[in-house]
């Protein structure tokens, strides 16, 4: 007998792309479950089966960053934060924390089928009762209209949100004086795509004289010390920490003052969830 639970959970990650570099993304999480009737007609209890597979994921995958450790240019070693990424390609990265802020995987490419796979064999290795085989499927959130992917660290939060390489696939919804703007939706939801958000209390002095051309991060949080370096292009500074509040402050203002207009925007925080702020102009 076959059970399933569509959009169990969501998955919110960071990746690296040898062609697109440091990627937020966010996961619905679907799951099938395989097993024997018990004589209470039941397979299981959906009540216990689903926050133990979400708790597993949660200490697992979710909000770490997902490192191909095959891919060109990529090498992992020991540091004394934990774990030390550095990548080559499509720019110079660098990245030191604890090692569950990783997900290490033995892969060239990181493709969210694949990633379904691994974790799917993960979790059907020590099952629940009465399961036998457990089989996740990761969807990616059906968006019309703009969309962005961005990667930061929390180092006030108590929870993995400190982590400093995590991201989000998010929508953004934006009106001006009271109606709604496609195309600039569009352009902020490009200009966002692949950066990271820094709140600019966490830069730190670079120490190879490139300043103005790489930013280094580092703060230290509950989990434990956290770095990242890599181009100042790649970047977007805020002068406050890069939760979802001051990110759609933050965007608010922006745009308001571009445009002279009254203007409200809707960020999302990956999938479901997110902050609205309004700005005048």
């Amino acid at each position: 007998m076959t059970l399933f639970v569509n959009d169990l959970s969501h998955m919110d990650v960071s990746l690296y792309c040898t062609q697109q570099g440091l990627m937020g993304a966010s996961w619905h999480v679907d799951v099938e479950l395989d097993g024997e009737l018990g004589e209470d007609g039941m397979l299981f209890d959906f009540g216990e089966v689903k926050p133990w597979i979400k708790a597993r994921l949660d200490r697992g995958a979710d909000h770490t960053l997902l490192v191909p450790t095959e891919a060109p240019g990529v090498t992992v070693t020991e540091c004394t934060e934990g774990l030390c990424l550095h990548a080559d390609h499509p720019y110079p990265l660098e990245v030191r924390g604890p090692r569950q802020s990783f997900t290490l995987l033995p892969w060239k490419a990181i493709t969210a089928e694949r990633l379904a796979d691994q974790l799917s064999a993960e979790l059907t290795r020590r099952p629940p009762p009465r399961v036998d085989d457990i089989r996740l499927s990761l969807r990616s959130e059906m968006i019309e209209g703009a969309s962005y992917r961005y990667s930061h660290g929390l180092k006030h939060h108590r929870g993995n949100c400190q982590r400093i390489a995590h991201g989000h696939r998010s929508r953004l919804v934006i009106r001006l004086d009271g109606k709604r703007a496609p195309a600039l939706e569009s352009h902020w939801a490009q200009w966002l795509d692949g950066r990271y958000l820094i709140d600019e209390n966490d830069i730190v002095a670079s120490e190879d004289g490139n300043a103005e051309e790489r930013v280094t991060i580092r703060y230290h949080a509950s989990q434990g010390r956290f770095h990242l370096r890599l181009p100042q292009a790649c970047c977007a500074i805020l002068t406050t920490p890069t939760t979802i509040e001051h990110i759609a402050a933050w965007l608010a203002t922006r745009i308001a003052t571009a445009e002279g207009k009254r203007c409200r925007v809707q960020v999302f925080e990956g999938i479901g969830k997110g902050a609205i702020a309004e700005s005048e102009s």
